[in-house]
């Protein structure tokens, strides 16, 4: 693809032009599409050097409000006769190196010194010719000054050479073989044209009469290296032609204008030769924002991606932490049930020593009972639990029994437990004591 066919496919815009003439300001609002430009409106500013500048800003404003387009700013043609034109040859000139290449010739290139100028440059189709623009620094500073007093927002100042190139190949391309053109207004007659041997030719005349004018395209086209006989056309004719025309539109009077609109509404396409400083430049187009919003944007999603993120991660994070405890809760039960178990068999061992007790304990019982109840007592029956014992006999005299129980170390809360019975050689018993300090 072209460079012609990729700026055709790519302009798409909305643009406001400025052309300062002697005594008025020539303004157009144009939108541009791959499909061709259509002006929406313009408007004449009329003595506008000998009014308040309040009062003709608000009138502009006026003007873009009323087509949606007070977001824009301004491309303003200076007068052609502030500006010095110039082509110059850089053959084999790194872009990085252009600048300077451009500042060590610019001594050459005006009548000026040094801190008086302004200058801008830029590239032709071509790579190797750069387009050179020169003006006083009174020229910007007064005109920058009107425009802010006015409340008129600037991208651009630029120049009418610049405009026509970028112009005429922003949805086509010139004509072949190089042309001349011609556009009068305000007491001057511009001349523009492209040939092989000089890619762009730009010069002002003062409208001659009619001998004058024939020797001004005589001298055009020499210089552009074209035959005599090699016809004329306006400056209008290789600008691209609108698709409707407003009321008060004249595109052979206002062609500079239109020029300057397309290219305000397409800046970053094709030829720009911008002599505003940066600081004063103002920007605008809306998509100026995209960036940002979609910087915004991505910031947005970014942030829900990482706080999505986290949760999920957290998420993962527990199930596996989860599936790990699972995993290692059967070795982690492993010492408790080893402990109960331990637990387990103390109490039985314990328990088991506590039964081997309980029979040296029932002996000490029963030997004990033998010895404190001496014949002729005699027992009958002998019932021993753990915490007591109840036993059965006849005995000379029972009523002694009790306390004789009593003061041995194992017995205590010695009692009847039935009345006594009076027999033929005595009385009989039956008695239930407490056990002392045996092992539970």
């Amino acid at each position: 693809m072209s460079s012609n066919e990729y700026r055709k496919w790519v302009a798409v815009g909305t643009g406001v032009g400025i052309e300062i003439g002697d005594r008025h300001l020539d303004i157009m609002l144009v939108r541009v599409r791959p499909t061709g430009v259509r002006p929406l409106g313009v408007l004449r500013i009329e003595r506008f050097a000998e009014r308040p500048a309040s009062e003709w800003g608000s009138e502009y404003s006026r003007f873009l409000r009323r087509y949606g387009a007070s977001h824009l700013a301004a491309t303003v043609l200076l007068p052609r006769r502030d500006v010095i034109v110039r082509q110059i040859s850089m053959p084999g000139v790194a872009d990085a190196d252009l600048p300077k290449a451009i500042a060590f010739q610019l001594d050459g290139l005006h009548p000026f010194s040094e801190e008086e100028v302004v200058h801008a440059c830029a590239r032709l189709d071509d790579r190797v010719n750069v387009l050179a623009g020169v003006t006083r620094r009174e020229v910007i500073d007064r005109y920058a000054g009107l425009f802010a007093e006015a409340g008129i927002r600037v991208a651009s100042f630029t120049f009418s050479a610049a405009a026509i190139y970028a112009g005429a190949r922003l949805i086509g391309a010139p004509p072949e073989g190089g042309f001349l053109a011609l556009a009068e207004g305000d007491g001057e007659m511009e001349a523009y044209g492209e040939s092989e041997a000089r890619p762009l030719f730009s010069a002002c005349f003062d409208t001659p009469s009619e001998p004058l004018a024939e020797r001004a395209r005589t001298l055009a086209l020499a210089e552009l290296r074209l035959a005599a006989d090699t016809p004329v056309g306006s400056i209008a004719s290789v600008l691209p032609q609108p698709r409707r025309m407003p009321d008060g539109f004249d595109l052979a009077g206002q062609t500079l204008c239109y020029a300057a609109a397309i290219v305000a509404a397409c800046p970053r396409l094709g030829l720009h030769v911008n002599l505003l400083p940066v600081e004063l430049r103002a920007s605008g187009s809306r998509m100026m924002f995209v960036p940002s919003i979609a910087l915004g944007v991505l910031l947005l999603i970014s942030a829900g991606a990482l706080a999505g993120y986290s949760s999920w991660e957290d998420h993962r994070y527990l199930e596996t932490l989860i599936k790990e405890i699972t995993r290692l809760e059967p070795d982690s039960r492993k010492p408790m049930q080893m402990d109960r178990a331990i637990e387990s068999a103390r109490a039985r061992t314990a328990r088991l020593d506590r039964f081997r007790k309980h029979t040296r304990e029932d002996l000490d019982a029963i030997a004990e009972l033998t010895r404190i109840l001496e014949p002729p007592v005699w027992v009958s029956s002998l019932e021993i639990t753990r915490d007591s014992v109840r036993l059965t006999g006849e005995a000379a005299q029972a009523a002694g029994l009790l306390k004789t129980m009593d003061k041995s170390p194992l017995f205590e809360g010695s009692e009847f437990a039935a009345p006594m019975a009076r027999t033929q050689s005595g009385e009989m018993f039956s008695i239930h004591s407490r056990r002392e300090g045996i092992s539970q």
